[in-house]
């Protein structure tokens, strides 16, 4: 896949593709390409070549409500402009499964009041969006994504603004879902620790696919963030832990 703007090509080559009940990370520096890619997986963008393919089907091709019934998508900012509440929030996420104006059901009120309690934000539902925290904001877009009841969940830096008890519960949550995930993360720890695999990204191409075990070593960490860092397993997990080392002054 190739996406270019204004002259500058931000994606070029991507090739990737995620199983089905896969998470799949995406790291990378700043400006490698994560935000964009996923922007193109789930609509926002269109791909300037390439295809993008769920279960067989060109999802550029699919229409805006259809690509909603099995996408959902959590972007990295949310606007607060609008004074709708975290339930109104929440409950748009079954907007794409029902018809224009059709009202709420019992059954959709149901699977928004157990969204919200799984993210933890039940005592909010009656809170105007605006006043929300940043970390509180996103988790209830998280929650919107749930009651979509997708085939495919695309995140972007689901953890930012999180402190890490809701860090470790969202990635734990996007994982027992069961649903095919790809999502962007900063923090190659927890990316090593939640995701099947990995998807590193450089400059807007892949660097390096697969495993994190295989994916996150001090030679692609040196080459790739131009850091040096030292890699451990876990005791408990197996999972690679990342520690960074200081350069030297």
């Amino acid at each position: 896949m190739r996406y270019a703007t204004g002259g500058r090509l931000l994606l070029d080559g991507v090739d990737l593709d995620a199983r089905p009940g896969e998470t799949v990370g995406l790291v990378g520096p700043n400006g490698s390409g994560k935000t964009t890619l996923l922007r193109c997986v789930y609509g926002a963008l269109r791909p300037t070549a390439g295809t993008i393919l769920l279960d067989g089907d060109d999802l550029l091709a699919l229409g805006t409500k259809e690509r909603a019934r099995r996408v959902a998508s959590v972007p990295q900012e949310a606007p607060a402009e609008f004074e709708l509440t975290v339930r109104e929030i929440v409950a748009m996420g079954r907007a794409p499964h029902k018809r224009f104006w059709e009202p709420d059901s019992a059954a959709d009120g149901a699977r928004v009041d157990e969204a919200l309690t799984r993210i933890g934000a039940d005592a909010l539902a009656d809170r105007p969006f605006p006043s929300l925290s940043g970390g509180e904001r996103q988790r209830v877009l998280v929650a919107r994504a749930l009651v979509q009841r997708p085939t495919l969940m695309v995140l972007d830096e689901p953890t930012n603004h999180l402190d890490i008890r809701y860090q470790l519960e969202i990635l734990g949550l996007v994982r027992a879902l069961g649903t095919t995930a790809v999502l962007a993360l900063h923090d190659l720890n927890l990316a090593a620790h939640y995701c099947d695999r990995i998807v590193v990204l450089r400059s807007g191409r892949v660097a390096a696919v697969g495993p994190p075990a295989e994916v996150l070593t001090p030679e692609l960490l040196a080459d790739v963030y131009r850091v040096d860092a030292e890699i451990t397993l876990h005791p408990a997990t197996g999972s690679p832990v990342i520690t960074y080392l200081p350069p030297a002054w």
